[in-house]
């Protein structure tokens, strides 16, 4: 289930990741969502992501995106 603070996170993640990777956050949803990204791993492991600092996660999340899109 996803609460509001996992969706406060979400939202600031995928802002987060948009400016970084230079795309709009409507693109940056898409991505997350269609590798399972977001359910699977944002939402799913709130608790222990919104404990790291935004470059750590910036870092983290652009590696898996990655690693994701290049096994398709």
């Amino acid at each position: 289930m996803c609460g509001k603070s996992e969706m406060e996170f979400s939202v600031f993640l995928i802002h987060q990741l948009a400016e970084n990777w230079r795309k709009a956050p409507w693109e940056v949803y898409e991505v997350l969502s269609s590798t399972g990204i977001l359910d699977d791993y944002i939402i799913k492991h709130y608790d222990v992501l919104h404990s790291m600092g935004a470059e750590s996660l910036i870092e983290d999340i652009t590696g898996f995106v990655q690693e994701k899109q290049s096994a398709c």
